[in-house]
């Protein structure tokens, strides 16, 4: 109080609640450092869970409508204020919003409820984040984010889609497939944006003169093609068409990737994350066109390119960036951040290309879900203390 002004002490749950990425980034990394190994150990016959859906169904379910909507949830709460010029959803909404995610995982783990109900209460965190997203940009005239909302509807209306056929006692490849189908759209529409955005930032910040190609009628035909892969794949998921178009995309989605001088970035592994991520999703691209039409690596593992790959490099560049940036911080790669990029690229490779060494599977995916959920531990651990406490520059 030496400068004559007092500062009010601000509890730690008001700041955890005070912006979308401090609970649903921390309560993701945490997730998945756990639900992970809980899926290695199923996989390697030392415990006989007693799950609401098969043990196979109950791990993709929680990686794309458990872990993932958190990730989303996070980062579109957090950016949503900036494309809306509205104040952030907080306090008791935020607090209510993240109880949601939290029931729903534990709804799917713990079967004291029926399927039925446990649909209900899973269900529930998508729909609500549907319905505050298209009010925020309603109300802030936001109209040409509106893809982006439609594609969390279509999310929301496939998580639904999945319980309705387990329930049934169908097959829930569909919703799956669907879903994946949304994070290739995601990813490309959204890390299209991020990783131009800051690398120009970077560039610009460093005395470089090269800037990454500004938007354009290639960009536009890069994200067509991966709707039309994206489409295919949902609903041909066995035709040699859909690897076709799916190497069409990788293809193009790759030379989209290399107008973005990516490699002149290599000193702030903060912005080259981001190409690493871009990069995987082109190759998750080519490898599954491969994979389809019976060339290259099991269907599986090419899948996997997508989910681990370029959904593990990408989520964690945009959760460090945005956890320093929005903590006051400097928005810089440290050693332990560094690390962890490394950790997730590692677990990766090993879970896309390990199977293909003739190693026991059992130390293959050990070792890539060791490496790939240590990634996400390792954030909550460095993090996690960012995210609980107040930002530096309050």
């Amino acid at each position: 109080m030496g400068n004559g002004v007092e500062r009010r002490a601000v509890s730690p749950m008001t700041t955890f609640f005070s912006y979308g990425f401090r609970p649903f980034f921390l309560g993701a990394a945490l997730f998945a450092g756990v639900a992970v190994p809980a899926w290695i150990l199923i996989l390697a016959g030392t415990g006989n869970p007693v799950l609401l859906s098969t043990a196979r169904d109950w791990h993709v379910h929680e990686m794309l409508f458990g872990f993932l909507p958190a990730v989303i949830a996070g980062f579109l709460l957090t950016a949503v204020p900036n494309w809306t010029d509205r104040p952030a959803i907080q306090g008791r909404e935020l607090m209510l919003l993240f109880s949601l995610w939290l029931a729903g995982r534990m709804a799917m783990a713990i079967p004291l409820v029926t399927p039925f109900f446990a649909a209900i209460v899973d269900g529930a965190f998508l729909v609500a984040l549907v319905g505050l997203l298209w009010r925020e940009l309603a109300a802030g005239n936001s109209w040409n984010h509106a893809p982006v909302a439609v594609a969390i509807s279509l999310y929301a209306a496939a998580n639904m889609t999945f319980h309705v056929l387990t329930v049934s006692g169908a097959e829930t490849d569909l919703a799956l497939r669907l879903a994946l189908a949304l994070d290739l759209f995601l990813l490309t529409f959204i890390g299209g944006r991020l990783t131009p955005n800051f690398t120009r930032e970077f560039l610009a910040g460093h005395g470089k003169k090269e800037r990454p190609a500004p938007f354009s009628r290639f960009d536009a035909l890069s994200i067509a093609l991966v709707l039309m892969a994206a489409l295919a794949w949902t609903v041909l998921p066995l035709a040699s068409a859909t690897g076709w178009i799916f190497l069409a995309a990788g293809t193009v989605n790759l030379v989209r990737l290399l107008r973005w001088y990516g490699w002149l970035t290599w000193r702030e592994p903060l912005v080259l994350s981001l190409h690493v991520g871009y990069g995987w999703l082109a190759l998750s691209m080519l490898v599954l066109g491969c994979a389809l039409l019976g060339i290259g690596l099991a269907k599986e593992d090419a899948v996997h390119a997508l989910t681990t790959g370029a959904v593990g490099s990408m989520t964690l560049a945009v959760m460090t960036r945005a956890s320093l940036g929005h903590t006051g911080r400097p928005k810089h790669a440290g050693p332990a951040t560094v690390f962890i990029y490394g950790l997730v690229i590692l677990g990766a490779m090993l879970r896309v290309f390990g199977p293909g060494t003739g190693l026991p599977t059992n130390l293959v995916l050990g070792s890539a879900g060791a490496a790939w959920s240590g990634a996400y531990l390792l954030f909550a651990l460095v993090y996690g203390p960012y995210l609980v406490r107040p930002s530096l520059d309050e």
